[in-house]
């Protein structure tokens, strides 16, 4: 990653002082209910929310990436509290997770990323942001029962919380419904080209006035029009801690007799995998997010957050991962530098040590407009309609990978649109790697670039095409490598040619197999010649060296 000087943080700060609040109420909420999703205490979420933003945000090569506790762990961790019946044992597999990432950075593991297509990532972007709609409408809409966090996804939420969306619009609270609707159309509003013109109002983000507007509204209602505030369910609800005292007890430590206990490797090897994939793949998105397209370096991030899960797992905080929906509101607050995230993880330690009052005024509806706001952003009807002119090849790993995430969750989803997405990849270079084209008798067979032994059957097949009595070119000047496969194909061929008067021209194909098979064919040629001298094969090999 290139290193900035000071001056470039201080430049953007006016940019990133007002996004990083903005992620900072984004992410509170997020890590109490992953927290209270994964059977831990709540307080174990906001630890991780302060290490991701004040350790990692530095550590990590990403400009716009935002770490935190991950709705995609929450049932690995809950069950994983439940088997061993300790939170303070599992604290030491949160540890060893950390040792894990760290190693795995240094190994340069971090390429793993880059195998998954484009069309899959901003697949799950834009499942990502359907969840965060369907999410948000029970607190859009004031329905008070209970459901998941705000970007916590299962495949049981397709029944519990789909059907909850029609009984949200028969439980309507009108003070929740005002707020979300003004906070959407301020945000909205906001980003018209207008506003975005004046420079005194574009330096402040629109979701900060948002919730300003939903907390004066409220405080308002309750004084004036009681009928017409929102409750305390639907408010924002961090810890309260009354003094230094207080705040230091909510933090717990590992419990190191679980040392001995299998269960804790098994744990901590399925947390690391399954947090650094997440992570990589928020890495491709936000990079994919990003204004100015700045690619973050891989194994640095698996690095960062491999020391940002030992730490959280010695102060008793859950496991941390890059994490999209925070990392997405970031850049659409107008972030530019990890000062954005570093000022969130900053506002959630001082919030829980001084303001948590204070924060405890912001209702959960403005939340939700963000969070609405955000998610149409990734998932709205253009990107779709883009996809469509792409044709199918980009369209059905995007379609399908939304799909699967919706059905299943992140991960397996992923897995799903990958294998979707590779099979259209391996298409696509099994038709592009060998081309054939014909000028009456003659024919030019070109090898495009690296041929694999998925092509054999191509090859064949646009060899049978060649009629007796003509000429083939085969050229694979253009090709950096032939697997073997394709060599004795071409040598099979070779051999009879001559039978159907075909003359056969090769141009730089040994070697390229490393398989020195040159002088062989030579030899073998020119028997052919002998016993068929009408019919004259010419062999042209402009291999360097043979």
């Amino acid at each position: 990653m290139k290193h900035y000087p000071v001056q470039h943080y201080l430049r953007h700060l006016k940019d990133d002082f007002p996004a990083g609040i903005v992620v900072f109420l984004v992410a509170l909420p997020l890590c109490l209910g992953v927290a209270l999703a994964s059977g831990a205490p709540l307080f174990s979420g906001l630890i991780a929310g302060m290490v991701g933003g004040l350790v990692i945000s530095w550590l990590s090569g990403s400009q716009l990436s935002v770490s935190g506790p991950a709705a995609g762990l929450t049932v690995i961790v809950y069950n994983a509290i439940e088997t061993l019946g300790s939170f303070q044992g599992f604290l030491v597999a949160v540890v060893l997770a950390g040792i894990m990432q760290l190693v795995a950075g240094f190994l340069k593991a971090g390429i793993i990323g880059a195998f998954f297509p484009s069309a899959v990532i901003k697949g799950m972007l834009a499942a990502i942001g359907l969840i965060l709609i369907i999410k948000q409408i029970p607190h859009a809409t004031g329905y008070s029962e209970h459901f998941g966090g705000p970007e916590a996804y299962r495949e049981e939420d397709v029944q519990e919380f789909l059907l909850p969306i029609f009984d949200a619009f028969s439980s309507i609270s009108q003070g929740v419904i005002l707020i979300c609707t003004i906070a959407l159309l301020i945000l909205i509003i906001w980003e018209r080209p207008w506003f975005k013109s004046k420079k005194f109002l574009k330096l402040i983000p629109g979701p900060l006035i948002a919730v300003i507007w939903g907390v004066i509204y409220n405080l308002a209602a309750e004084r004036w029009a009681p009928e017409w505030a929102v409750g305390v369910e639907h408010l924002v609800n961090v810890p309260v801690s009354n003094n230094f005292g207080e705040f230091l007890n909510n933090f717990s430590f590992p419990d190191y007799s679980y040392w001995t206990n299998p269960q804790i490797y098994i744990i901590a090897a399925t947390l690391a995998i399954i947090g650094s994939l997440e992570t990589l793949l928020s890495l491709e998105a936000v990079d994919k997010l990003d204004p100015l397209k700045r690619t973050a370096p891989t194994n640095r991030e698996l690095k960062a957050q491999g020391v940002g899960n030992i730490i959280s797992g010695l102060i008793g905080g859950l496991p941390i991962t890059a994490v999209i929906v925070r990392s997405a509101g970031n850049i659409n607050a107008g972030g530019k530098t990890p000062t954005s995230s570093f000022i969130h993880g900053l506002c959630i330690l001082f919030s829980v040590m001084f303001f948590a009052n204070y924060i405890n005024y912001v209702p959960l509806g403005c939340l939700a407009a963000i969070l609405l706001h955000t998610g149409f952003k990734l998932a709205k009807p253009a990107l779709f309609m883009d996809f469509y002119r792409k044709g199918w090849s980009q369209l059905l790993p995007f379609v399908i990978t939304i799909s699967a995430i919706l059905s299943t969750d992140l991960l397996k989803g992923m897995a799903i649109g990958l294998i979707i997405g590779l099979f259209f990849v391996i298409k696509a270079n099994y038709r592009a790697a060998i081309t054939m084209t014909q000028n009456g008798s003659s024919y030019v067979l070109t090898l495009n670039k690296d041929v694999a032994f998925l092509n054999k059957a191509l090859l064949r097949k646009l060899l049978l095409h060649v009629k007796p009595n003509s000429k083939l070119i085969i050229d694979a000047s253009k090709s950096q490598f032939i697997d073997h496969d394709i060599v004795e194909t071409i040598d099979d061929f070779l051999v009879t040619a001559p039978s159907h008067n075909i003359s056969v021209e090769l141009c730089d194909i040994y070697g390229k197999e490393r398989l020195k098979k040159h002088e062989e064919f030579v030899i073998l040629q020119d028997q052919y010649d002998k016993n068929l001298p009408a019919k004259k094969i010419l062999i042209q090999n402009k291999v360097a060296g043979l």
